[in-house]
């Protein structure tokens, strides 16, 4: 059974994710091409290092820290899949809040667990004053088929940040 939870600033340290497989074979990705979405191949592997979760622990710890959420899944005891979004509204009369991360670890996929974080992670949005969450999502089609199926769109403001720190990623909106 899941268990689905808040985080705690203390509680997210680097041993956190040592049960956490982010491991995603890539082969094809969405590129936008004469304003155009099209499916091109662009096979690489997706992993993290030590140093990948060194920074990701600082950047979730920050999230809470500033009054962002961040929600595990866990699985007998191991954290299975995580989300965080941040605090601070953006876009104007948009509304959005910056869904930072959103991860399933690999052994887990295919279970549900991140169609749970993804509406826990709109629930929140809208109490904190959300009208729609943005996601600076990962270009591969597997990761776009999720967000389709969560109900994820093309946005209609782009975050200049999101765009420059991650230039093959798809800007995404989702109303809340």
């Amino acid at each position: 059974m899941i268990e689905y939870r808040k985080l705690r600033e203390n509680e997210i340290r680097i041993e956190l994710f040592e049960k956490f497989v982010r491991h995603q074979v890539v082969t094809d990705c969405l590129r936008k091409e004469n304003d155009e979405w099209v499916i091109r191949s662009a096979p690489f592997i997706d992993d993290w290092s030590e140093k990948d979760y060194t920074f990701l622990v600082s950047c979730l710890k920050n999230t809470v820290a500033t009054g962002g959420l961040v929600y595990g899944a866990f699985y007998n005891g191991s954290l299975k899949g995580f989300v965080s979004v941040e605090s601070k509204l953006f876009g104007g009369e948009q509304k959005y809040l910056d869904l930072s991360s959103i991860h399933v670890s690999e052994d887990m996929r295919g279970q549900g667990i991140g169609k749970s974080l993804f509406l826990y992670a709109k629930a929140w949005a809208k109490e904190k004053g959300a009208e729609k969450l943005y996601i600076s999502a990962h270009s591969a089609v597997e990761s776009q088929a999720f967000y389709k199926a969560m109900g994820c769109v093309e946005a209609q403001v782009c975050c200049k940040k999101h765009v420059e720190e991650e230039p093959y990623d798809c800007q995404l909106e989702c109303e809340v």
